[in-house]
């Protein structure tokens, strides 16, 4: 069986710009939460962006927040030039060992569900975290400008690759 090998090379931007997707509509959480498309829209911006829902450890803001379709999209930008904990959360962002995204907020309408967890339609956003590991699983750094992009396509390549060695 030949061996195939990927080398990938990622260059981020230096202005600290990121977006990703704060909650995906399309599933529940880790505990069964569900939050409904609207849910979002008293969203006041600035957002603040801390890391690890730590209120001591503001990072930098999310500017804009849009209700799309499939989810709130968040894009903002870590205060590399002005915080030194930013550059280092940026880092980490770049290397992959950051990819999540967390939301803090205020329960304000909501139904139980049958399976556990809740049907969120009403809620007050206070904060959005980059965390290791967030409670919704679709809920992650989609762009760190080209890094986060190319972590995936790499992973994209990467899976291909093993199934067509199998195949041979």
């Amino acid at each position: 069986m030949d061996r195939v090998y990927l080398e990938t090379k990622l260059d981020a931007s230096d202005d600290g710009s990121i977006e990703g997707f704060a909650w995906k509509y399309d599933q529940a959480d880790r505990i069964g939460d569900v939050i409904q498309k609207g849910a979002f829209s008293g969203t006041s911006l600035p957002l603040p962006m801390l890391f690890g829902h730590d209120q001591n450890d503001p990072v930098g803001t999310w500017d804009v927040a849009d209700d799309a379709a499939d989810g709130l999209r968040l894009k903002g930008r870590l205060l590399v030039n002005e915080v030194t904990r930013a550059r280092e959360v940026r880092a980490l962002v770049r290397s992959g060992a950051v990819r999540g995204i967390s939301i803090g907020f205020r329960t304000k309408k909501m139904t139980p569900r049958s399976r556990g967890g809740r049907t969120i339609t009403e809620l007050e956003l206070l904060e959005a975290s980059l965390v290791t590991i967030p409670m919704h699983p679709g809920a992650q750094v989609t762009s760190a400008k080209t890094a986060v992009r190319a972590l995936t396509l790499a992973a994209s390549l990467q899976r291909a690759t093993a199934q067509l060695a199998r195949r041979n």
